[in-house]
């Protein structure tokens, strides 16, 4: 097996695949033809002799080989970018560095951070996406961002089971808060118990984000909406009812009344990263700051 004649082009395309979980995805996100992209797949698996992905119905997913061949590329893509930017005689700490966050971040703390990013290193370049959790670690594992702002809820358990283990460092732990419209038969009480939240139809953002954790009755999931706001104005128009982290209550719509739960369930924000480097671990610094 020869691996030094494998374009670097098939890496980034198998990366794009890994992260995205479909071949359809990663030829959208890439701008290429799906059989473009299923070419440079099969080159890489001739040169393997072994299949690095296992076609399911509904996406892709890694074979061991797979998930070898990830971690290496991922490895070799990087270091090509990190030589890249000392070859043009930028600084240690400036360059471009790839930022995730799950979507209320995108709230308050991303926001701030980027604000003192560019007063404080104006040769640094933050480019962002957001996401969910799940999506977020598979493009860490992929290596397509660099650090990424992830939320954990009780009983907080590891990001993922794969090898190495991802870095993480918590920023804060929030009160989870209930959002509900301002005619709702909840809205008057400053408190409310768990056992008062079975019924209702929830706003939810996909896999389950803004149902009450821990509910002990299959829920009614109403309406889907990724978007703070959009979950946000669906409840002011008395659509259902929808769990809020605690530094968005101050942004909530007129007819929006937000509710404290006795259980004080707790959301977890962490930051996590699978290699640091120096633009890296500067943006690290500014989210810690920033918390």
């Amino acid at each position: 097996m020869d691996l030094t004649a494998v374009p670097l082009v098939a890496l980034r395309v198998f990366q794009e695949v890994a992260e995205r979980g479909s071949l359809s995805a990663a030829a959208a996100a890439l701008g290429y033809t799906q059989s473009a992209v299923s070419r440079q797949i099969a080159a890489l698996e001739r040169v393997v002799r072994a299949p690095l992905l296992d076609r399911q119905r509904d996406g892709v997913q890694l074979t061991d080989t797979g998930h070898v061949l990830l971690r290496h590329a991922g490895l070799v893509l990087a270091q090509l970018d990190a030589a890249s930017r000392e070859l043009s005689g930028l600084p240690a700490t400036a360059g471009t560095v790839r930022l995730g966050w799950f979507t209320s971040a995108g709230g308050t703390l991303v926001p701030s951070a980027l604000a003192s990013l560019r007063r404080s290193h104006p040769a640094l370049t933050v480019t962002t996406r957001d996401g969910t959790t799940a999506s977020l670690v598979r493009a860490l594992r992929a290596r397509t961002v660099d650090i990424a702002v992830l939320a954990s809820e009780p009983p907080f358990p590891p990001l993922d089971d794969e090898t190495p283990a991802l870095r993480t460092k918590v920023l804060d732990e929030r009160e989870l808060l209930l959002a509900v419209p301002s005619t709702h038969p909840l809205a008057h009480k400053d408190f409310i118990e768990v056992a008062d939240l079975r019924g209702w139809a929830w706003i939810a953002g996909p896999p389950g984000f803004g149902v009450w954790p821990g509910l002990d009755e299959r829920v009614t999931v109403a309406h889907v909406a990724r978007d703070w706001l959009a979950k946000l104005q669906l409840v002011a128009s008395g659509a259902g009812i929808t769990t809020l982290p605690e530094p968005l209550a101050a942004l909530v719509p007129s007819g929006v009344q937000v509710i404290r739960v006795r259980s004080r369930e707790r959301q977890r924000i962490v930051v996590a990263w699978l290699n640091l480097s120096e633009p890296a671990s500067v943006v690290l610094d500014a989210l810690v700051l920033r918390a």
